[in-house]
């Protein structure tokens, strides 16, 4: 009896765990924000329905050909499709629709999207990490002379800065503030683990940098700034600066082997603000193709920060690299964005963090998710977004679901009419199994369909083979005359191998679909794992528990009803 309430309490505690992850409900998040830790109201819902139930929000992605033209669209494309779906189904088992359509568009369809500016910006996002030495030379000042001169003959001064494409942060580079590398012995600044020692100067201090004799309409522009390759630019001489680097004649002019990139950050001195510009080698000494792993999380000291992992080669080549460049600032550039420029204090090896300081959890999620993912080939632009409605229409709707009570209702009729009370028992587990596996596709945050609906009630039909199998194995052990208990125990006994086999090869079959397949297939999976481990321990331990429940109230040798 002792063994039997250990039993029911385990059920019981399952069945509430379970209510508790279907049950939509508002939860509070806490997340870092503005150096402290704030709490967001949340409203969850653990189970959203697909495109075809109630429809979505639909992207239509091209080639962005602004930059400068792609030679082949069509493979470019090709290349794109699968970063695009590795971020997509980064989200979860969502089952999106991410396909190619003709030469030049990808099709992005995504079921019960609340933020479409979020998915917008995921899959816009280019993700380029690279890793670059600042210039040691002062090479932008000895040609600041023959620029400021080009700026005077193409009249670029009599142009209105206002005019020029000036490029708006996006949340993202609004969020990474700087990087900071695992290993302790490469530390440079205040704190044994921060790189980012240009960050760490307070604006009284920097008044003295920002003074200067330079004439030029181009050099004028510039103050030089802490470390080698930066300087400064004031926030309301920007898009003229912009536009004096827009042109080609000034590019023709930068120094060989030389790149100008913006920083992220900004500093605000004498009460005015400015924002850093770097040049730097065009050669970055590692890029973020090596990157095999990010993940996000929460520092009490940090805030907000994404960890991520190089591979081997990746680890031995940024070792070697920052050994030949000790003492060096390397700029660490996301999207052609400067988040930060460290001192390289000694060689690095494999790990490192980026620190995004203010943002929320969600905006670490969304960078380590598009790490992970890889950097897309070509820049994409959204060419279409629009919401769609459900795809099936509600007639079919209603008729699927008419199809799946029938159904439903068909097993549940053969079970108690062919094996009576044993039967009660199983349609019992079978409720059970159904709400377990629910709650865990909840877990996984899946979106159900119409044929994922049908894929599950055709999985209780398959459930309940783990029970008959039980169930004829009692009767044989009923008809050698055998003991009700005895006959229990024995056909549990020897149905356990066959049921453990057969749901073991099936979740295998499971996993590799998981493993290797996208969008819908992935989907697929997980409710098939999910409905597998389900029916197993609703079979093997939640009907034989009901079974010890009944002998434990019916008299000795009552004749068990199979």
């Amino acid at each position: 009896m002792s063994n039997l309430k250990y039993r029911v309490a385990l059920i019981g505690a399952l069945i509430l765990a379970s209510v508790w992850a279907l049950f939509p409900r508002t939860v509070i998040e806490r997340t870092p924000r503005g150096g402290t830790f704030v709490y967001d109201t949340v409203k969850r819902v653990p189970l959203k329905l697909g495109l075809d139930l109630q429809g979505g929000m639909h992207l239509a992605l091209e080639v962005d050909e602004s930059k400068g033209a792609v030679a082949n669209k069509s493979d470019a494309l090709d290349n794109a499709l699968r970063v695009v779906r590795n971020r997509i189904d980064e989200f979860g088992v969502s089952e999106p629709v991410v396909q190619k359509v003709g030469e030049d568009r990808i099709i992005v369809e995504l079921p019960g999207v609340t933020d479409p500016e979020r998915a917008t910006a995921l899959v816009q996002k280019s993700a380029f990490l690279q890793f670059q030495i600042t210039d040691e030379t002062q090479a932008l000042d000895r040609v600041a002379t023959r620029i400021d001169g080009i700026v005077r003959d193409r009249g670029l001064t009599a142009r209105s800065a206002a005019a020029s494409p000036t490029k708006t942060p996006t949340a993202g580079d609004k969020a990474v503030q700087s990087l900071f590398v695992g290993d302790s012995a490469a530390v440079a600044g205040d704190s044994a683990k921060r790189l980012a020692t240009a960050d760490s100067a307070t604006p009284d201090t920097n008044t003295a940098a920002l003074t200067g004799t330079r004439d030029g309409p181009f050099s004028r522009l510039l103050q030089p700034y802490q470390i080698p390759g930066q300087y400064l630019v004031a926030a309301s001489d920007e898009p003229t600066m912009r536009l004096f680097l827009a042109d080609s004649a000034v590019q023709a002019a930068l120094p060989p082997g030389k790149v100008v990139r913006w920083g992220s950050d900004t500093v605000v001195a004498g009460g005015k603000s400015y924002r850093s510009l770097y040049v730097l080698d065009t050669r970055p000494i590692i890029t973020g193709d090596y990157l095999v792993d990010a993940k996000p999380r929460s520092d009490p000291m940090e805030g907000t920060v994404v960890t991520f992992t190089l591979n081997n080669e990746g680890a031995r080549r940024f070792k070697t690299e920052t050994a030949r460049h000790i003492q060096d600032n390397m700029a660490i550039v996301l999207d052609d964005r400067v988040m930060s420029a460290p001192v390289i204090q000694s060689s690095i090896g494999r790990d490192g963090q980026i620190t995004m300081g203010r943002a929320d959890v969600q905006a670490a999620q969304d960078l380590a998710l598009v790490l992970r993912a890889g950097s897309l080939p070509v820049a994409l632009k959204v060419a279409e977004v629009r919401q769609i409605g459900a795809s099936l229409g509600q007639d079919s709707i209603d008729r699927g679901l008419v199809a799946g009570a029938i159904a439903i209702a068909l097993v549940v009729l053969i079970m108690i009419g062919y094996y009576r009370l044993s039967g009660v028992l199983a349609v019992l587990a079978l409720i059970l199994y159904m709400l377990y596996t629910l709650a865990v596709l909840a877990g996984f945050d899946a979106v159900l369909t119409l044929p994922g609906i049908a894929g599950l009630v055709l999985t209780v039909g398959i459930a309940v083979d783990a029970n008959v199998l039980i169930f004829e194995r009692i009767r044989e052990e009923l008809d050698r005359g055998k003991t009700v208990r005895t006959a229990i125990d024995e056909g549990f006994r020897h149905a356990l191998s066959a049921i453990v086999d057969t749901s073991v090869t099936t979740i295998l079959t499971g996993a590799i679909l998981y493993q290797y397949g996208t969008g819908p297939v992935r989907g697929f999976a997980v409710t098939l794992i999910a409905g597998i481990l389900a029916s197993m321990f609703t079979a093997i331990f939640v009907t034989r528990t009901f079974y010890l429940v009944w002998l434990s109230r019916t008299a000795a040798g009552r004749p068990l009803s199979i």
